[in-house]
Formats: structure tokens, sequence, C-alpha cells
């Protein structure tokens, strides 16, 4: 199939790494610390996807930036602790990188997580190479999903919206995605595939996927 330019931009959490388990147990022993219980339906609903600034102040009101940043700084230093030992990435991610590689076809890493976070999996998941622009949350005002982060990334990269092809697993994150005026494919490593209904295509991993089908959404 004749290659189309586009471009991929890959949000970070349960899509390079299936860290959202971790930071699922992290969140509540957070919570529960704290004196807030939630129920699942919540955490899909008000948490997932979404920056600390959004679920930390959404739970706890308005908040000084320097306690806001205490609270941020403590859940993810207990989500790094507990995830430490078995980061690896999601199933067939490598070989995925090393196709768009091969074809130069330009990818971005762009991700709600403090930078922190972001250096914690390169380091365990050496691919930092494989994207030439990495947005954290310092890149962005409004949250996912708020379309901010994929146009700043398309941006970036030089390439309109409509030629970039976003790579999501969260609800607030195929939102964004599609405000933005992108393809979403939906990685189902935090909701079912009835879940992310409103992507592009859905993939269990990276071993599901192929440049084709890439070329395929841009038809």
């Amino acid at each position: 199939m004749k290659e189309k330019q586009l471009a991929v931009l890959f949000d970070m959490d349960g899509v390079i790494a299936d860290t959202n388990p971790f930071h699922q147990v992290a969140i509540r022993q957070f919570c529960e610390k704290y004196g807030f219980s939630l129920t699942e339906d919540e955490m899909k609903r008000r948490i997932y996807g979404r920056t600390n600034t959004d679920w930390i102040t959404a739970l706890f009101g308005k908040l000084t930036s320097e306690a806001l940043q205490r609270y941020a700084d403590e859940k993810e230093a207990l989500f790094r602790q507990m995830y430490a030992p078995y980061v690896r990435p999601v199933e067939g991610l490598i070989g995925f990188l090393n196709d768009l590689q091969s074809a130069n076809i330009p990818c971005a890493l762009t991700t709600s997580a403090p930078p922190a976070n972001v250096e914690f999996l390169m380091q365990h998941i050496p691919v930092r190479h494989h994207f030439r622009i990495v947005l954290d949350e310092r890149s962005v005002t409004n949250g996912k999903p708020n379309p901010e982060i994929y146009l700043k990334a398309a941006a970036a990269l030089q390439l309109p919206n409509e030629r970039c092809i976003v790579m999501e697993d969260s609800l607030s994150g195929i939102k964004a995605g599609k405000a933005a005026g992108s393809k979403v494919i939906g990685i189902t490593t935090t909701h079912t595939p009835d879940e992310l209904a409103d992507a592009d295509l859905t993939v269990e991993n990276f071993n599901q996927l192929s440049l084709n089908d890439l070329y395929r959404l841009m038809d």
C-alpha cells in the first residue's frame, strides 16, 4: 500500500505500559488515606485519563498550588514504588515502534503524567528515541478531554491533526483525540472494546496493529 504522510501520537499510561492497575491501587490508597471512597464507575468517569490537577481538585476543592503539588507528588511516588518491580511495555509495542521508525513516521509522546513518571517509564522501557516530541503535564493548561495536548503535538510535528493518529486507552483521551480532529485507535488495557466504541479502531495490543491499518484509517 502506498505510504501516506501521517504521524502517531501516543498516550503513555495504558498505551506504552499497562500502568493503570497500579495507578488505581495508588489512587485508592491515597483517597482512603484522606477519607474519600470512590466506586469503579466514579474512577472511570472522574479520574482515569485526567491530570492530577483536575482530579485532585475535584476531590479536595480549591487548593493552594503548594498543597496541590504535595498531594500529586505523594500519589505519584506511591505509584512508582508499587510499579517499579513490574514495568514492561504493552505487548508488541517495541516492534510497532520499530516499524514506524523504519517507515519514517514521526511519533510524539503525549501524556498528562508528571515528568518524573515519564522519566521513570523511559528508564525501564528505553523507547525515548522513538519520539520526536515529548509533552507531559507541564505542556498544557487544559487536561483531556480538552484536545490541547494533541493540538500542540501535531503543531510541533508540523502536521495537521487530520494527518495524525492518536493511540489512547482512556475515555477522556479518545474524546480529546477526536476533538482535535484526529483518528483514534483504542487500546483495551483500561476499558472494554464496547466502552471504547467511539474510537475509529480498537485493538488489544500492538501485535494486532500494522502500518497498513494506519494507512487505511487515512483513506
